[in-house]
């Protein structure tokens, strides 16, 4: 394959989509906004990774065979920079070992583990386990509790991936619990660590899938940040690992369809109806050294660095891109790209990065399908036409041509939320949203009775053979693994009575893993959890809204309880029910919660994910006034007592909430939330502000409309005291969000607090900084409910 890196992803054509002991700096810091931040950064430095010989990843590239039929052959070339010169191709870096016996401290009793990857035995188990009280790397047999920590550094993981020949592990960690984010591999026995991509100072890598040899392993590459966004203090330079604090520096494009586009030429794809041959390449009008032009570049890279990386894709200005599936041949990639509500899966022809086919795909799980083992058929789990995801099967031609799709499997009213495919390739398992709870099925693949459906209609479900449900212990599955036994995957769950773990559902019987917690040890002996019961609201102008709404123990059910509303993040988030350890403080304290989904919630149709966006988001404002109301008239909540919290977008909601319904809540706890849209959009990450823009609106065009939206615009109203939660190293919604509008409450003579967690981003992934989070806001939303 000629792995010219100068062409991004963009056809020119029609195509046919007792922890380990934190930091001795991490501690939090709860201080009024406005301090010196220098006061609060400059000892909070990450770690930094040793230099080897060699130098850091991404330094230098290597001469590259060529093999024959695209990927593997004799011919040496250098390995190729990708479009802009900005994406240097990674280099594997080896690292010291760090992993760990057995018997590390282990305070955490209820600990959670999840996202599991298997083994081609089908007998061991990679996975996240947060026992030591950050989430590191582990891998234990699925019948016995010898667990083993793979990776003992104090980084977060947050992704795990088994390699199909057993030899390697590869995974990806969050560098000071910020959102820039490495990729390492280690052999199942802890040996050989090595980091694959990610190492440059402001540079970001991604996890895609294995070569189907499991020679190679797929990762997503960015370029470091533009000098001088890092931040750095007069003390000395700033560590390698310190996240950057970026800060878009304009080239705002226009609109394609709903989409906003930022900076760069999209990927433009056509309906999959219309193939053609399509020559995957880039935009080159954008100097290499314009600080807004950003490229995500996906290579296949050899964990043992023999051969060079082989460039499969790049794309300037792109929010995402991931590969998440290769043909067995090779000669096809499934790539994943496109900003939030405009996803897309791509097939490119890897011999000459042709795109050959695009559909618009669902949100939610980034693992949206993979081949047939004949490289003639494409699973996917798509939304493309529907109110709901489906699994769809999509013919290909002998050089990947798209042929037609058809739906195989479909519910009414529930999304498909999970797809795997089984290692033979021949079933696959199918997890389904249905009004928040997961029902999980086994169904068979057969390619072969799609033939002739090309000129079918693609609404029209084929016959996919015979299915069989599986039985599950608990409400949620968040990942599926496969095994060599079809019907006996490894299944991530989590319900309201338990932590997170794992299930080996082994002959029709879910058995847990040993190493996962107990259901007995989800809480502290005398505080059982609480099952929530489902509410439907009614929102003012007729929308059925959902949630869920998790009563005190003990309380009388005619008593009228102190409630707070938790708004989920997003907007595309969907409450579950699921232990969340906040909730669970919050009813211990004597207060009720209410978890409501407002327009803009997933699980609902794409209709009402739709429903927020631009000046929809009035509406969504409405919906929380509407969702306390219902609560009130149906007597579960004391109206002299509300109070309203939210992380992420749930904290813009709820500084939104706080000034368009002042007398509504007497506080509120607002965590990493948006306060000033046009704020937002200057220092959020450029990925995240193209997603943005598509829901909020255009930070040019729309200017008007984002700054009615912002809660710093009418912060004149707020009336009640209010906390304000945010991590350190957060780039995706900046501290300065929370700052500003704590500073504005202080000014107009109102108790206001902000809560800064060291050593976290976005995401708090720390056991100690979680645990603070939690008892803060329980004793700031008691305090001032009390009376």
């Amino acid at each position: 394959m000629a792995a010219d890196a100068r062409h991004p992803l963009t056809p020119t054509g029609p195509a046919t989509e007792g922890p380990t002991a934190p930091h001795a700096d991490s501690a939090p810091d709860v201080r009024p906004a406005g301090r010196d931040r220098r006061e609060s950064t400059a000892h909070m430095r990450g770690r930094a990774e040793p230099e080897p010989a060699g130098g850091l990843v991404g330094t230098a590239a290597r001469p590259a065979p060529e093999p024959a039929g695209g990927l593997v052959g004799t011919a040496v070339r250098p390995a190729p920079e990708p479009a802009g010169g900005l994406v240097v191709a990674p280099e594997p870096v080896p690292l010291p070992d760090a992993s760990a016996p057995h018997d590390v401290p282990q305070p955490l009793i209820a600990h959670g583990c999840w996202y599991p990857s298997v083994d081609p035995d089908g007998r061991q188990v990679a996975f996240i386990c947060d026992r030591t009280g950050v989430p590191q790397l582990w891998a234990g047999p699925v019948d016995g509790d010898q667990v083993r920590l793979l990776d003992a550094d104090p980084d977060p993981v947050t992704e795990v991936s088994w390699s199909p020949d057993g030899r390697w592990i590869a995974y990806t960690t969050a560098p000071g619990g910020g959102e820039l984010t490495r990729v390492l591999c280690v052999r199942p026995d802890g040996t050989m660590r090595r980091l694959l991509a990610g190492g440059e100072p402001g540079a970001s890598a991604h996890l895609g899938c294995w070569s189907p040899d499991g020679s190679a392993v797929a990762v997503t590459v960015t370029e470091p940040a533009p000098a001088g966004l890092a931040h750095t203090e007069s003390d000395g330079p700033t560590a390698t690992t310190d996240p950057p604090v970026p800060t878009h520096t304009g080239g705002w494009t226009g609109r394609d369809g709903r989409a906003i586009l930022l900076g760069g030429t999209p990927l433009m794809s056509a309906a999959h109806e219309e193939p053609g041959r399509t020559v995957v390449h880039g935009n080159h009008s954008a100097p290499s050294g314009d600080p807004g032009h950003r490229t995500l570049a996906a290579y296949l890279v050899d964990p043992e660095g023999g051969t060079a990386p082989v460039l499969l894709a790049s794309e300037a200005g792109a929010p995402t891109l991931r590969v998440c599936a290769l043909s067995r041949d090779l000669g096809l990639a499934l790539l994943r790209r496109g900003p939030r509500g405009r996803r897309e899966a791509l097939v490119v022809r890897l011999p000459d990065r042709a795109v050959t086919g695009s559909v618009r795909v669902a949100d939610g799980d980034p693992w949206i399908g993979g081949f047939s083992p004949d490289g003639r058929t494409l699973w996917l789990r798509s939304d493309a036409g529907r109110e709901f995801a489906a699994l769809v099967a999509v013919r290909l031609g002998p050089r990947g041509q798209w042929l037609g799709r058809r739906v195989v499997a479909a519910r009414p009213g529930c999304d498909l939320e999970l797809l795997t495919l089984g290692r033979a390739g021949r079933s696959a398992v199918l997890s389904w949203n249905v009004r928040g709870v997961s029902e999980l099925e086994v169904t068979p693949l057969d390619p072969a009775a799609l033939e002739g459906d090309g000129a079918g209609h693609p609404e029209s479900p084929a016959a996919a053979g015979p299915s069989h449900t599986l039985t599950l212990p608990h409400e949620v599955v968040t990942r599926v693994a496969p095994t060599p036994v079809a019907d006996g995957p490894v299944v991530a769950l989590s319900g309201s009575r338990r932590r997170p773990g794992m299930w080996w559902l082994h002959q029709g019987v879910a058995l847990r893993t040993p190493w996962s917690s107990r259901d007995e040890d989800a809480v502290p002996a005398g505080r059982p959890p609480v099952r929530p019961i489902p509410l439907r609201p009614i929102a003012r102008d007729g929308l059925p809204l959902g949630g869920w709404y998790y009563r005190a123990p003990g309380r009388s059910p005619e008593e009228a309880a102190p409630c707070v509303l938790h708004l989920h993040g997003g907007p595309e988030e969907q409450e579950r029910p699921v232990l969340d350890p906040l909730y669970h403080e919050l009813l211990g304290r004597g207060l009720d919660v209410f978890a409501p989904d407002v327009r803009g919630s997933s699980g609902y149709g794409r209709s009402f994910v739709d429903a927020d966006l631009g000046a929809g988001r009035f509406d969504a404002l409405e919906d929380v006034a509407d969702c306390a109301a219902h609560v009130i008239v149906e007597g579960l909540a004391d109206p002299r007592r509300l109070a309203v919290m939210g992380r992420s977008y749930g904290g813009y909601l709820t500084m939104a909430s706080l000034v368009w319904h002042p007398d509504l809540f007497r506080t509120g706890v607002a965590v990493c939330g948006m306060s000033d849209l046009a704020t937002f959009f200057t220092g959020t990450e450029p990925w995240l502000a193209e997603s943005a823009a598509h829901k909020y609106g255009h930070p040019e065009r729309d200017r008007e409309l984002l700054r009615a939206l912002s809660p710093m615009s009418r912060v004149d109203a707020l009336r009640v005291p209010v906390l304000a939660v945010h991590g350190e190293h957060d780039t995706n919604v900046p501290v300065g969000e929370s700052e500003q509008f704590v500073r504005a409450a202080r000014e107009r003579g109102l108790d206001a607090q902000l809560l800064l967690l060291h050593q976290e981003g976005h995401e708090f992934r720390r056991a100690d900084n979680r645990r603070l989070f939690r008892r803060t806001a329980a004793d700031w939303i008691q305090r001032h409910l009390a009376t």
